[in-house]
């Protein structure tokens, strides 16, 4: 197992749809101890029956787009595990009308709100585990991304700039993090049914043209995307960071 004896935090989970729920049984299967935030206090006895599979896995409530909610999340997580071995952002979220609208119609505050939850909380999360010294030697942050970063997908619109955001925002920690040994990465996955997913307007047929044109010709699973999540995790990724890491049956290879 690659990730026998590590903490490995998994932030956002939602529900058992979501691909921070196909992390999460990975690391687990792993070998990990995987502890969760998620949004909303109102939703924890959800969330625990949820994560009930996961041995004594436990859950904080969490917006990582408050930094005082970071800070007291690490407060908590040091003083229940110590120090942690990975941390996996799994963290977006755009307004609806920006996802439907053309680009060009996004809103000043629908720009900035998307970039700050699906980008920002990612680089506030490093900064103040760090700050906490929560981070454990080797340690490994992991966020999420998709391919609309790179290259204009119907409906995806301002949810593109932020992971393009996101993206080169992995670029920069891993140049800051890694003299302390730490590595940061991400994920691009390739379209699945998540609930976020079901806010981009006409999302099966993103499914079909991956279907018909990737080279392995199919989709992905949360599970696959979780493998490589906890690859990343482990030490076999030793010699990787400031990666984007394709999880998508090769679409992103094809030109048309």
């Amino acid at each position: 197992m690659i990730l026998k004896d590590k903490i490995v935090l998994i932030m956002g989970i939602r529900n058992k749809w979501s691909i921070a729920y196909g992390a999460a049984k990975s690391a687990f299967d792993q070998g990990a101890k995987v502890i969760f935030t998620f949004m909303g206090e109102e939703n924890r006895e959800k969330i625990e029956e949820l994560i009930s599979e996961f041995g004594e896995a436990k859950a904080y409530t969490c917006d990582a787009s408050v930094d005082s909610e970071l800070e007291t999340l690490f407060d908590n997580v040091k003083k229940d595990f110590g120090k942690i071995d990975g941390i996996v952002h799994c963290i977006a979220h755009a307004f609806t009308d920006d996802l439907h609208n053309p680009f060009v119609e996004t809103s000043k505050e629908g720009y900035s709100h998307a970039v700050d939850v699906s980008a920002y909380t990612f680089v506030a999360t490093a900064r103040i585990a760090k700050e906490k010294d929560v981070l454990a030697e080797e340690a490994s942050l992991v966020s999420l991304t998709y391919h609309g970063s790179t290259k204009v997908l119907p409906n995806y619109n301002v949810m593109g700039v932020a992971k393009a955001a996101l993206e080169c925002s992995v670029r920069y920690l891993a140049d800051n993090f890694g003299p302390m040994g730490i590595r940061v990465n991400a994920v691009s996955a390739g379209p699945i049914k998540t609930l976020s997913a079901k806010g981009i307007k006409d999302f099966g047929s993103i499914l079909n043209v991956v279907e018909e044109k990737a080279p392995l010709r199919r989709n992905v699973t949360k599970e696959q995307v979780g493998d490589s999540v906890a690859f990343l995790l482990s030490s076999m990724s030793g010699a990787i960071t400031g990666q984007i890491i394709y999880a998508d049956s090769g679409y992103n290879i094809m030109g048309i």
